[in-house]
């Protein structure tokens, strides 16, 4: 389409992007709002007690400042508290997400947002105004980008989402916040998907990067330091892959892709949620007797059919193993955070059943995308018999058994034991983000820290 093409249509959206309103926004945008927030900030906690992420605070060196590391009874510096947040967002593989942008549009950009708000003290309407400016953006950057093969979706086109997010909490005009994009879309990280799949945490760094960059080019933008030149058709487009900027304004302030993601209940990528999701099904008419299966088979489109590894060593490249998601679905009923802490990785069990799943892509299911996700799985046993189910998406996906507040909270609650004040303090900010006068105190109060003057979780852990 050409760089003009790109500079043309980020114009557009940076002028749409700065006169976002919460009081103009459809009440059902806006409580989908709430329930994204909700699952990112609860995740981000859920990830922040991970003893990799303990030791990453320690490595920090962080110095107190106006923005909570949510979950840790620690506070930080908007930079650091943005990149640290990423980290533990994204490190269990539970953030919400989206199959129109090929990603993770929230964990892009949120992390920025709320950090740069508790450090300003924002209002909630404006706060509330740049997290779906963030989500939108970036949501956007993702249909219009197609990565080349091997590309992996994170730090890259999501940059221009946390830009323009941060550029609306900063009141940023139309010319600056589109600036502040296009040098957003100039930032991105070139992540080789076998990073995830081979277990190298530098793919959780990614988001972190991204939101901090966010920062930096919203700030840059409003120094004046910034201009939009159509960047995107160059990074995201002659380099990664191929950039088609009429998906940045298609349907721009009617259609709302954050109205479309989905929530997941299994801690591992997406793309292996409707096979776990099958055996639960089958499971639910007779329980999968390992020692009665000869093979389970896995047809999948052509976006899952690289997650066939059996030979993971750690907790993410096993989160990207379909393999060792669907043998541990059988075996234990769930993969979430207790999966991993139990040793389940390393089990015997779960590995001489993860040789027996075969992952195929089969074409008429990469056909049905992106509308739908669709998986089939078939047991077939060593007594001759075949059981087989098929599931068009994800439970949790917008279009599939989508989640409501209550569910959200409980898994909450079944991932944070012993949190419940937290976990309603968190309900309540979400419910009532777009009416706070301000968020600075409210966004602190979500540390994890149950009075002001208990000491950090850091300390007393």
């Amino acid at each position: 389409m050409g760089q003009r093409s790109a500079q043309a249509a980020t114009e557009e959206l940076g002028a749409w992007a700065s006169g976002v309103d919460a009081a103009d926004v459809p009440p059902e945008v806006l409580e989908r709002l709430g329930l994204v927030t909700l699952d990112v900030v609860g995740v981000a906690a859920v990830g922040a007690g991970l003893p990799e992420q303990r030791a990453l605070r320690r490595a920090w060196e962080l110095p107190v400042g106006p923005a909570p590391l949510f979950g840790t009874g620690r506070t930080a510096p908007a930079d650091a508290a943005a990149w640290l947040t990423a980290v533990a967002m994204a490190c269990l593989e539970l953030d919400e997400g989206n199959k129109y942008a090929k990603g993770h549009p929230a964990v892009h950009g949120f992390p920025a947002v709320l950090a740069l708000a508790a450090a300003r003290d924002a209002s909630g309407a404006d706060t509330a105004a740049a997290l779906l400016v963030a989500y939108e953006v970036a949501a956007r950057f993702g249909r219009a980008t197609s990565l080349r093969p091997g590309g992996h979706p994170h730090g890259n086109w999501g940059v221009a989402g946390a830009a323009a997010g941060c550029a609306r909490l900063l009141g940023l005009g139309p010319q600056a916040c589109a600036a502040a994009v296009d040098t957003g879309a100039g930032m991105p990280i070139a992540g080789h998907f076998d990073s995830a799949t081979t277990g190298n945490p530098v793919r959780d760094a990614w988001v972190g990067a991204a939101n901090t960059a966010g920062l930096a080019a919203a700030r840059m933008a409003a120094a004046g330091l910034a201009r939009n030149t159509g960047t995107a058709e160059l990074s995201l487009g002659a380099l990664l892959g191929e950039f088609d900027p009429r998906a940045l304004t298609e349907d721009l302030g009617t259609r709302w892709h954050i109205t479309e993601g989905y929530f997941k209940r299994h801690a591992s990528c997406s793309f292996t949620h409707p096979a776990a999701d099958a055996i639960l099904e089958l499971a639910r008419d007779e329980p999968v007797d390992p020692s009665a299966v000869e093979e389970i088979v896995v047809e999948t489109h052509a976006l899952g059919a690289g997650l066939s590894g059996v030979d993971w060593d750690n907790r993410l490249s096993a989160m990207f193993s379909t393999p060792f998601v669907v043998a541990a679905t059988a075996l234990d009923g769930v993969v979430g955070p207790h999966t991993y802490r139990a040793g389940r990785i390393d089990d015997a069990d779960v590995r001489q059943l993860a040789r027996r799943v075969t992952v195929v892509a089969a074409d008429d299911l990469t056909a049905r995308l992106p509308a739908e996700r669709a998986t089939r799985v078939t047991i077939r046993g060593t007594d001759g018999t075949t059981r087989r189910c098929e599931v068009p998406n994800p439970v949790g996906d917008a279009a599939h058994h989508p989640f409501d507040e209550d569910a959200v909270v409980a898994m909450l609650h079944e991932w944070l034991p012993g949190e419940e004040d937290f976990v309603a303090r968190l309900r309540r900010f979400s419910r009532e983000l777009p009416t706070l006068a301000a968020t600075g105190e409210p966004l602190r109060g979500l540390d994890g820290t149950a009075t002001p003057s208990a000491a950090p979780k850091e300390e007393r852990a």
